[in-house]
């Protein structure tokens, strides 16, 4: 049996390490074989480079995990998270066009103006975008770019976490275990993502598209953009109130304003997200973020 092959770039990164460990728990091995490519195996803002590797794979679908994400860094450095984010999305989707792949572009709630509106709703695909820095936009080029092909799924996600690399869950368990007191913004409001269940749902939405073609009943209708996270809203003081807790550290965080913790970058005073179009798509069952956070601090 032949398998479909899925690429996936920036295999190192906190969404590649959950997409390997999908991989390592065979959960789709008799149907897809992945083939995993961070910067030494496939340098992303290169297009000849791109264009050659997609060429000798010829996948059938690429899943886009790279990402310029150092938020306040970009900008000082514009043109470097330009070139990540934006322009290795064209090269990208460029390969994926002339094979004919699906092309899965994750991008992020910083396309919005983070203001928060009236009445607190979560944000839809349909709302109107504003970035207020360089990270948003470039991002934002990047969905573009993605949206031009009509094989693309975009998803927008926010607060992404792991038990790998660096993040803001394990932030906080290293500053719990050093302090007794810590201050954590109460005045941005949003939902954390586990990033094993944004991998899952990537790969679910992946695998429907193909069941839909496989069946005769066309899958063109699934492309488009979505937004994922897990379900609930708080804000990052109350995230790191439940990660202290439920982490078993005894440091006491209180709440503080954006003002009392200036950064480079504005961050978004609302990134709730609407998961309603991706559930019903997809028939994707999305776990409240306390529990996922659970999941997360057991496996760490």
């Amino acid at each position: 049996m032949i398998m479909d092959k899925i690429v996936v770039t920036g295999a190192n990164g906190q969404l590649g390490n959950e997409l390997r460990a999908i991989e390592r728990e065979g959960l789709y091995g008799g149907r897809y074989v992945f083939v995993f490519t961070d910067v030494a195996e496939l340098d992303i803002t290169d297009r000849e480079s791109v264009s050659r590797f997609v060429e000798a794979e010829r996948p059938r679908w690429i899943i886009n995990a790279a990402a310029y994400t150092a938020v306040d860094r970009a900008e000082e450095d514009a043109a470097r998270a330009e070139l990540l984010n934006a322009t290795a999305v064209e090269h990208l989707v460029s390969a994926a066009a002339a094979v004919g792949a699906g092309f899965v572009q994750v991008s992020t709630d910083y396309v919005f103006d983070g203001r928060m509106p009236e009445d607190r709703h979560a944000l839809s695909e349909t709302e109107a975008v504003g970035p207020q820095s360089v990270y948003g936009r470039t991002k934002l080029k990047g969905e573009e770019y993605a949206l031009a092909y009509p094989k693309s799924l975009v998803v927008r996600t926010a607060w992404l976490y792991s038990t790998y690399g660096n993040n803001f869950v394990k932030t906080m368990l290293r500053l719990g275990a050093e302090r007794e007191e810590l201050g954590v913004v109460a005045d941005q409001w949003g939902t954390p993502t586990y990033a094993a269940d944004l991998a899952a749902a990537l790969m679910r939405m992946v695998s429907v598209c193909d069941e839909r073609a496989a069946a005769g009943e066309g899958s063109e209708g699934l492309f488009g953009l979505y937004h994922y996270t897990n379900e609930g809203v708080t804000t990052w003081c109350e995230f790191a109130q439940e990660i202290m807790r439920r982490g078993g550290r005894s440091c006491t965080v209180r709440g503080i304003t954006s003002a009392e913790y200036p950064a480079a970058a504005p961050r978004p005073a609302w990134s709730v997200l609407s998961k309603h179009k991706i559930a019903h798509t997809f028939d994707i069952q999305i776990p409240s973020w306390k529990d996922s956070l659970a999941r997360c601090l057991q496996a760490l």
